[in-house]
């Protein structure tokens, strides 16, 4: 996947490391209503560190003896980080919850309400990101390109994490939408890449050899899609296509989501050399206080209303269904598809018809601000900020910072490939 363009592409950027320690993560999740102290569903405000969502809903489903689906939450939150956010669950003595230990898990609030919390019941949320290892002379720089991102906007893309530890989550999604199932499973289990290391490289050589039993002893326990697909592959009859429709579907539609955020992503590449700002004939202008779309008829009469940010120009999620825009807009999206060879029909599959969206091809930040500080471990730069929901802190630091993470365990599975999933 090739390295998209950036909004402030003229601003020198200075390194930076982030994560250097949970502690420098620290995101708060903006709920979008408080819960009543009334109904059968206590809400409990979480604080985690060092546990992706999935991880952390699964410690608190074993601890409570309760289904891993009975808990309830709005978002998924990274893993290295110290994150706040809400859950439910029905049905439980919320004394149960305040009495919970764990060294990485502590419930700061337990609230009443009447119905189960759900992905998307969230404004947005703030982020507190120290960034070290960076020319914090260049702070004054920094303010103020900080500034033009909160008036123009930044860039919409899905970050990273979105297409899986190796980065490579979309390319199986590809091949799941053009009925290649058999490359979608040779990617999954073999093809090792430099960002395979230990156990996991292991694994993959041996599928690539044909050595499946030794393939599937080989990968981690915490890999169950790849184990389960492994062992269906040493039995009779068995097929590359059966193995990998025998994977779970949520983590199969994981894929294709990803897939589709990447084809998102090149639209906004190629939409940027104009301005995500400025509106065309044709396009599909996003409300941003609504999350409706309407057909823009008249740019320069809307215009204004995109200088505003009250709008911006949708780009698409691919699918089926997918309200397409028409003229210049409508374009580059069917060029990026024909790149593909691909029609909006590719992605109507048996048992996973993808209706497809649109996405704003801009978010603004809010509650911006970078100051100085220092700590044992020197100095670094804080940036504060809050995003709408869906939007990725990533997108905003690579345009201020050639951003540089600690390097992760061999056996660590990327977090937004699991919590994407539900």
């Amino acid at each position: 996947m090739s390295q998209q363009p950036r909004l402030l592409a003229s601003f020198e950027r200075p390194p930076g490391l982030i994560k250097h320690d949970y502690h420098d993560f620290v995101v708060d999740e903006q709920p979008l209503y408080n819960p009543s102290n009334s109904g059968t569903h206590t809400y409990f405000l979480l604080e985690k560190r060092g546990l992706s969502t999935l991880d952390a809903v699964h410690e608190i489903a074993q601890a409570l003896n309760v289904g891993r689906r009975q808990i309830g939450y709005a978002g998924l939150k990274d893993a290295r980080a110290v994150t706040r956010q809400w859950m439910s669950i029905e049905h439980i003595d919320p004394q149960r919850l305040t009495d919970l230990r764990n060294p990485r898990l502590r419930i700061l609030h337990t609230a009443r309400h009447g119905n189960k919390l759900r992905l998307g019941h969230l404004v947005g949320n703030a982020f507190a990101i120290k960034v070290r290892q960076t020319d914090v002379q260049r702070l004054a720089d920094l303010q103020a390109a900080l500034a033009t991102l909160a008036d123009r906007g930044v860039p919409n893309y899905f970050g990273q994490q979105r297409f899986g530890g190796r980065g490579d989550a979309w390319a199986v999604g590809r091949d799941v939408i053009r009925a290649d199932l058999d490359s979608a499973l040779d990617r999954l289990l073999g093809q090792p890449s430099p960002r395979d290391h230990g156990t996991v490289r292991r694994a993959r050589q041996l599928y690539d050899k044909g050595s499946f039993a030794q393939a599937a002893r080989a990968w981690p326990g915490m890999f169950r899609a790849e184990r389960r697909a492994l062992h269906l592959l040493q039995r009779p009859r068995a097929s590359k296509k059966r193995a990998f429709l025998a994977i779970d579907k949520a983590l199969r539609k994981f894929y294709i989501s990803a897939y589709q955020s990447y084809l998102f992503n090149e639209v906004v590449a190629a939409r940027l050399r104009g301005g995500l700002h400025h509106l065309h004939r044709g396009d599909l202008a996003w409300v941003h206080q609504s999350r409706a779309v309407f057909h823009v008829l008249d740019p320069n009469a809307e215009q204004p209303r995109a200088d505003a940010f009250e709008i911006s120009p949708s780009g698409p999620l691919f699918g089926y269904r997918m309200t397409e825009p028409d003229g210049e807009p409508a374009e580059i999206e069917a060029r990026t598809l024909a790149a593909e060879h691909l029609t909006p029909r590719s992605f109507r599959l048996a048992g996973l018809r993808v209706k497809g969206g649109r996405r704003p091809l801009r978010f603004r930040p809010t509650q911006t601000a970078i100051t100085l500080g220092a700590d044992d471990d020197g100095a670094y730069l804080e940036l504060r900020f809050a995003l709408p929901r869906g939007c990725y802190a990533t997108s905003l630091l690579r345009e201020l910072f050639v951003v540089q993470q600690p390097l992760s365990g061999d056996t660590a599975r990327t977090n937004a490939t699991r919590d994407s999933l539900e």
